[in-house]
């Protein structure tokens, strides 16, 4: 079945264009209480933006959703714990607007610089007022960033270019990479005593809000202009009212309220005060770029892929592009670590070994564990509730890297031991056939292998004998399960055998244990590798 993508506000037309050919679409107003409920009970994906409120209730009537996208930054109107707990993705759109966000923060600093709202409004009004409306330049200027992420950064990078002194305050940023910007880190104080203009780019936490109270603009450098295109709250509205009453601040340029939307505020009496109703990421590039980025995480999330925008997933964030690849390869090797062992292990090691590890690999410990439970329990296995369930379950998996040179380039090894003592191993690599990267299996319990891990893999282990390969595959013919590959690893004739089949069709418990009991094997083991296998 076509997966549904429910869309409950505008989105751009780029956006849609992802999503249409793979995906039935539909269309809801997500400020319709009922008709969204009523929508979203048959949807796989949620598409919202700001106005629509996806709660509990949401979740619980979208009993089917797998990923809730918000096409923007905030989070605001998205229960993001109840979402984790029903293991539904939820993502957004991090650096949609971070230009854009930049640019308001600077057209606000030289509005107030230059006073440009006061006289442009005067100047309609009929009075031509040139000596009224004189500001002070930007260059050679001290310019305070308070918070040095991705859209401060920005900021500052283009303030650079007006000839500005930059000091940051940005207590998780190392000195180093402030001096490769440019910028000096300093302590808030200081910062608040030497700079002339002062524009802040941090998230609203509990500890941010009011970071710049009465207290903090007692000190400030007299004359200073303060811009806000960050958060509401940051700044104690009454506080900065008293300061502008007072003269200690020349002006302020505020884009966020501690209350939206609103019309009314002491702040809007002030001639040397610049307001916008939170213009920050109102765009067109700015909601093009969300709505694409939103549109291609719900494609990723739906074919089962990691997403790096996801929000409650843990290791989430920016995986490396080398890393990647072996995201599908972890996976499908906790899914085969899984069927071999027969159950639950009580520990599970991620080792990983070669050049990879110069990167973080910390997210091929998840993809592991998302494998590991995908066949054990009945609900979808996300990298969202991935973690959750080996908690549940008393599974502590963790994670190993070595740079020592492996058999392969890189080797991704899942091992672990089960409750009765027995310990169970499974490898694989990477091998790049032409320009498609494979996933290969290379071992099973000490048995080497070379075998692509792709479609339904079966395992029999048994004592070596003449035929064995018949007999097993005169069960599956006549059970009509084709076999496409098969490969028998061993350590000494006559010995302990592992065999290892690839076939085309699923088997059920019934066939394996027919098969198992018909040459002499404890048990067999299935699994499914097929993208949409279990």
């Amino acid at each position: 079945m076509t997966p549904v993508v429910l869309i409950a506000e505008e989105l751009a037309p780029a956006a849609l264009d992802v999503l249409a050919h793979d995906y039935d679409v539909r269309h809801v107003d997500g400020t319709d209480r009922a008709a969204l409920l009523a929508g979203v009970a048959e949807a796989d994906a949620l598409i919202v933006r700001s106005a629509t409120r996806v709660d509990a209730e949401v979740l619980t009537a979208g009993s089917g959703l797998r990923v809730v996208a918000r096409a923007g930054v905030g989070l605001d109107n998205v229960d993001v714990p109840a979402a984790t707990a029903r293991g539904v993705l939820v993502v957004n759109a991090p650096t949609s607007n971070i230009v854009s966000a930049a640019e308001q923060a600077i057209a606000l600093l030289l509005a107030v610089a230059r006073h440009t709202a006061t006289a442009s409004a005067a100047l309609k009004a009929g009075r031509w007022q040139r000596s009224r409306h004189v500001g002070v330049e930007v260059q050679g200027k001290t310019v305070g960033v308070v918070g040095l992420g991705r859209i401060g950064v920005l900021f500052a990078q283009r303030m650079a270019s007006f000839g500005t002194r930059l000091i940051a305050y940005d207590p998780y940023i190392q000195p180093a990479r402030a001096a490769q910007l440019g910028v000096r880190l300093v302590g808030l104080e200081e910062l608040l005593r030497e700079s002339d203009f002062i524009s802040i780019h941090l998230p609203r936490t509990p500890e941010t809000v009011g970071l710049l109270g009465e207290k903090e603009l007692a000190l400030v450098k007299p004359g200073v202009r303060i811009v806000n295109a960050a958060r509401g709250g940051l700044i104690d509205e009454a506080a900065l009212a008293a300061a502008l009453t007072e003269g200690r601040v020349a002006g302020a340029g505020l884009d966020v309220f501690v209350t939206e939307p609103t019309t009314e505020s002491p702040l809007f009496a002030f001639d040397n005060v610049v307001a916008t109703p939170h213009l920050g990421a109102s765009t067109a590039e700015a909601q093009d770029k969300a709505g694409l980025s939103v549109a291609r995480s719900v494609k990723l999330a739906l074919d089962g892929e990691f997403v790096p925008d996801a929000v409650n997933v843990q290791a989430g964030g920016v995986v490396d592009e080398d890393v990647r690849p072996l995201l599908a390869l972890a996976e499908k090797l906790g899914k085969v670590f899984t069927a071999v062992a027969g159950g639950v292990a009580a520990t599970v090691t991620v080792e990983v070994r070669g050049e990879i590890v110069s990167h973080d690999v910390g997210v091929l410990r998840l993809a592991a564990t998302k494998g590991l439970f995908t066949a054990v329990v009945d609900e979808r296995v996300t990298y969202v509730n991935a973690p959750q369930l080996a908690l549940d379950r008393g599974v502590e998996v963790e994670l190993v890297v070595s740079d020592e040179p492996a058999e392969h380039h890189n080797l991704v090894t899942v091992r672990g031991a089960l409750p009765d003592g027995r310990a169970v191993r499974v490898a694989g690599t990477l091998t790049v056939h032409g320009a498609r990267e494979i996933a290969k299996l290379t071992g099973v319990d000490g048995f080497d292998l070379d075998l692509t891990a792709e479609g339904v893999l079966l395992f029999f282990r048994y004592s070596d004998r003449p035929g064995i390969v018949g007999a097993i595959g005169t069960l599956l013919g006549e059970a009509g399960v084709n076999i496409a590959a098969m490969q028998v690893a061993r350590w000494e004739a006559g010995g302990e055998a592992l065999m290892t089949l690839t076939v085309d069709s699923s088997v059920d418990a019934e066939l394996l244990s027919t098969v198992a009991a018909a040459i002499g094997s404890e048990r067999g083991s299935a699994v499914d590798l097929r993208l949409n296998g279990s």
